[in-house]
């Protein structure tokens, strides 16, 4: 039976109407639509010609099944690209990256060789020092080309096994050469020397020493240099403990020429205590540690850093020397280690020059002949250089003195009732600054101290307070009638009636500009009177 054009191109049809199966193209790549790409790749794929249309007869073979896709769909463009396009690629309209074709079986070899890397290395351990361990050797067959096996056990676990030669050892350690040779005269000439370094702190560290026993002595030095000064100095320990010489003499040539750190550098210290190096060798490297007369050095510094500052007259570079310098005289300092006490006469000759040169510049103030600078700059200075000479004391615990001295000071004490309120108040900011000190328990006066300066600058307090609230200056004035409070309240009762009764008259008319000493007005009347009436009764 023929039949007809129409029937035979059925097969074919990619319409939309009801007898098409509608494919959706608008979300899902599920998938590629046909393009350009795709129809000239399924023109490769040796696709038959159509037959002329007075050729086309249903074949003899009819009942057999129609392919899934007929060659120019969308189907067999997608079979056809299934060999062209990797199957990670996303087909999106935008860009396309390009990725290898077959990824995996990369992607397994490499994973492979990672999980035989970890397996086949030792552990890692922290970089810490080699404490001469034990060593036994044996003697067996050796079935491979070296004549030397060295077994390396961690402090923490882990094995690492050294197939070397036994000459080369020989050669460069002292140790192994005797080990080595204990038993030379019983080996054969395809005997293996068997020998176990236990307790090893750091396997690879050891390793890397053993290593250097096969480079030129210039190859050495360029080893420490990419491996870095704290790798050298543990490959240093281990070197000097088996005696490789070449290794230390090479280690301390590169020590000597770079800079350290200060975690380098102790770590140098503790190794260079531990092992006796040749005096030649080293003497570069001591010099940096060791001077002579180091104390008498260290006291003399202080002094001329003290006395360069209170004499520096630009203020920037004298506030950042300050810094540097309190950093390093103070007792808390990251720097201290083990130096000798700041002499405590060199900062109190400095704070009493200080104090007279302030004298000096209030009496210059009340003469009309003065020149130079403004007379507030240079009384601030000589202030910031005592308080700073003062924290440094607080620090120290040596205050006490100065504060004494403070107290005695009648004739600053004059020139304050004279001074412009402008530049008086810098001395109360002193007397805060002890009071603060005095209140947290960090200086520790006797009572004639502290009486004598309650005495002196507690009336000038009051009367600078309210310019110390609008120049502060570094000051907490909270902290400063807490420490003026605290102060007052260790003195005796007959005194503490006067100086409250001073305070009370004084608040009640100035106010805010005066300190509220409120709290320890309060437990003053409650010590002088409710419980002094209990403690009368009683007795």
């Amino acid at each position: 039976m023929t039949m007809s054009d129409s029937d035979i191109r059925k097969p074919t049809y990619s319409g939309t109407g009801p007898l098409s199966r509608r494919r959706s193209w608008c979300c899902s790549f599920a998938v590629p639509p046909a393009s350009p790409d795709a129809l000239s790749l399924s023109s490769r794929n040796h696709i038959p010609a159509k037959a002329p249309p007075h050729q086309r007869t249903k074949p003899d073979n009819v009942d057999k099944p129609v392919p899934k896709s007929v060659p120019c769909s969308p189907q067999s463009s997608k079979s056809a690209l299934i060999g062209r396009i990797d199957p990670r690629r996303i087909l999106s309209p935008g860009r396309v990256s390009p990725i290898d074709s077959d990824p995996t079986i990369k992607t397994i070899q490499e994973t492979t060789h990672e999980e035989d890397v970890v397996a086949d290395s030792a552990p890692e351990l922290r970089s810490e020092s080699f404490r001469a361990p034990k060593m036994e050797s044996t003697v067996s067959d050796s079935g491979s080309g070296y004549d030397a096996r060295l077994s390396l056990k961690g402090r923490n676990g882990g094995v690492l096994v050294l197939e070397l030669s036994s000459e080369v050892l020989a050669a460069n350690s002292d140790v192994f050469a005797a080990l080595i040779a204990d038993k030379s005269s019983s080996l054969g000439l395809k005997k293996t020397c068997r020998m176990e370094v236990s307790d090893v702190e750091n396997l690879g560290v050891f390793r890397e020493t053993v290593e250097l026993m096969f480079e030129e002595s210039n190859g050495i030095i360029s080893k420490f240099v990419k491996m870095g000064v704290y790798r050298a100095i543990d490959v240093l320990e281990v070197a000097a403990g088996i005696k490789f010489s070449r290794a230390v003499l090479s280690c301390l040539k590169y020590l000597e020429v770079v800079p350290w750190t200060e975690d380098e550098e102790e770590k140098l210290r503790k190794v260079l205590a531990i092992y006796n190096f040749d005096g030649d060798t080293t003497s570069e490297i001591l010099a940096r540690f060791n001077l002579n007369e180091t104390e008498n050095l260290q006291d003399s510094l202080s002094k001329q850093l003290v006395w360069s500052i209170t004499s520096c007259s630009d203020v920037n570079p004298r506030n950042e020397l300050k810094s540097l310098v309190k950093g390093l005289l103070c007792k808390s300092s990251v720097y201290e280690k083990q130096q000798p006490e700041i002499n405590k006469e060199d900062i109190y000759r400095a704070g009493k020059h200080c104090v007279d040169s302030l004298a000096k510049l209030f009496e210059e103030g009340n003469s009309s002949s003065r020149k130079g600078k403004p007379l507030i700059e240079v009384i601030s200075r000589e202030v910031e250089n005592i308080i700073w000479l003062l924290e440094i004391m607080i620090d120290r615990e040596i205050a006490e003195e100065f504060v004494e001295m403070w107290g005695k000071q009648r004739r600053l004490v004059e020139m304050h009732e004279k001074a412009s309120p402008m530049v008086r108040y810098e001395l109360s900011r002193v007397t805060g600054v002890m009071f603060i000190a005095m209140g947290k328990r960090r200086v520790q006066c006797g009572g004639e101290a502290r009486a004598g300066l309650v005495e002196a600058w507690f009336r000038p307090m009051l009367v600078d307070f309210g310019w110390l609230q609008r120049c502060k200056k570094g000051l907490d004035m909270k902290e400063v009638e807490e420490g003026m409070g605290q102060t007052l309240l260790t003195l005796p009762l007959k005194q503490q009636y006067q100086v409250f009764m001073e305070w009370f008259r004084w608040f009640s008319k100035h106010g805010s500009e005066c300190p509220n000493l409120s709290k320890a007005f309060q437990i003053w009347w409650r010590r002088s009177f409710l419980r002094g009436v209990e403690s009368s009764t009683c007795r």
